[in-house]
């Protein structure tokens, strides 16, 4: 599955994410990519939302990870500020890319600061600004891509 959208505000995110939270199922990982401010947390809490759950979602810049509690759990990690996959083991993130003891999905920012720590992916997803409230959104379906 490849989807290229190119959105004109946050109500066609909102459709976008509800659509692609219907796909999710426990052991899902879900890499987000996309410059600061392009919208990566607003499609998490949007996913979030879909999934039934009214948690505040944030982005986890400076908690590294956050959990939601919807259908299932939802851990959304934020890498920024980790500089190697050692360091992310340091506080114990690799038990959550074990997708035989996965009990949720998990989305993950800025993978590419940790990389060798996610053995494999589910999906990609690609977002970026084409203007003050337009965004291009690409979703990749990807089969055991090293990270």
């Amino acid at each position: 599955m490849r989807i290229k959208m190119d959105l004109l505000n946050l109500a066609e995110m909102k459709k976008l994410a509800i659509a692609f939270s219907k796909v999710l199922k426990p052991s899902t990982i879900v890499l987000l990519q996309g410059d600061l401010g392009s919208g990566k947390t607003t499609f998490v809490k949007e996913v979030v939302t879909a999934l039934g759950s009214s948690d505040a979602v944030t982005s986890p810049t400076y908690t590294l990870m956050n959990t939601y509690q919807a259908e299932f759990p939802i851990y959304h990690f934020d890498m920024y500020r980790l500089s190697s996959a050692e360091e992310a083991m340091g506080v114990g993130f690799e038990e959550y890319f074990d997708k035989n003891s996965l009990d949720g999905v998990c989305f993950v920012e800025w993978a590419e600061n940790v990389e060798g720590l996610i053995p494999s992916v589910d999906y990609v997803v690609e977002i970026s600004k084409l203007s003050q409230n337009g965004r291009r959104v690409i979703i990749k379906e990807v089969a055991n891509v090293s990270n």
